[in-house]
């Protein structure tokens, strides 16, 4: 009798895990909280790539690598006159690099750079093959991969490996600086 309530209360604790908890999602179903934690295996309005998969949409140029991997702030308490720089990224050869954007909430101002961003780079065809990463067991990459399709972006390719899956592969990576809407 007591081994049966034990599983019952594992199987009761277990479906409860995998429906969420709420505090991790805002109202809108994006991940606010734990951004580094295991992922889900879809994500809502894109198709799951494998590295295999990735490298070929890559290889064929027929989808374009999206890197949302956040940008680190500068630290608290330093100078505002003092030098600081970022580390460097380095990512899948070719991507562009929209850091911040994968956020569960973002503010105005960087909504409306993601939104500017895929218009630029798609050339604004939302019909334009996308591929978006992070690293392994990010929500970022499945956040932004999410928002891309709501924002009506039907060929949304997520690759919830990641560089940490590329470079695992052996596949070469190259630094990269995060796209800039003030060049044209």
């Amino acid at each position: 009798m007591g081994r049966m309530l034990w599983l019952g209360a594992l199987f009761t604790a277990v479906c409860i895990a995998a429906q969420g908890d709420p505090a991790y999602f805002s109202d809108d179903g994006f991940r606010i909280a734990d951004l580094r934690a295991p992922v889900p295996d879809q994500v809502p309005g894109g198709t799951t790539v494998d590295t295999v998969k990735a490298k070929i949409l890559i290889d064929r140029q027929s989808a374009l690598p999206i890197d949302v991997l956040p940008q680190p702030p500068q630290p608290a308490g330093r100078p505002a006159d003092s030098l600081w720089l970022p580390p460097k990224r380095f990512n899948i050869p070719g991507s562009v690099w929209l850091p911040n954007v994968g956020f569960g909430q973002l503010s105005d101002a960087l909504d409306h750079y993601f939104r500017e961003a895929l218009q630029r780079t798609t050339a604004g065809d939302k019909s334009r093959k996308i591929l978006i990463y992070c690293l392994a067991d990010c929500w970022m990459s499945w956040n932004a991969a999410k928002r891309a399709a709501d924002y009506g972006y039907t060929s949304v390719y997520w690759y919830p490996d990641g560089t940490t899956g590329w470079e695992s592969a052996g596949l070469p990576v190259e630094q990269s600086h995060p796209l800039s809407l003030s060049k044209p």
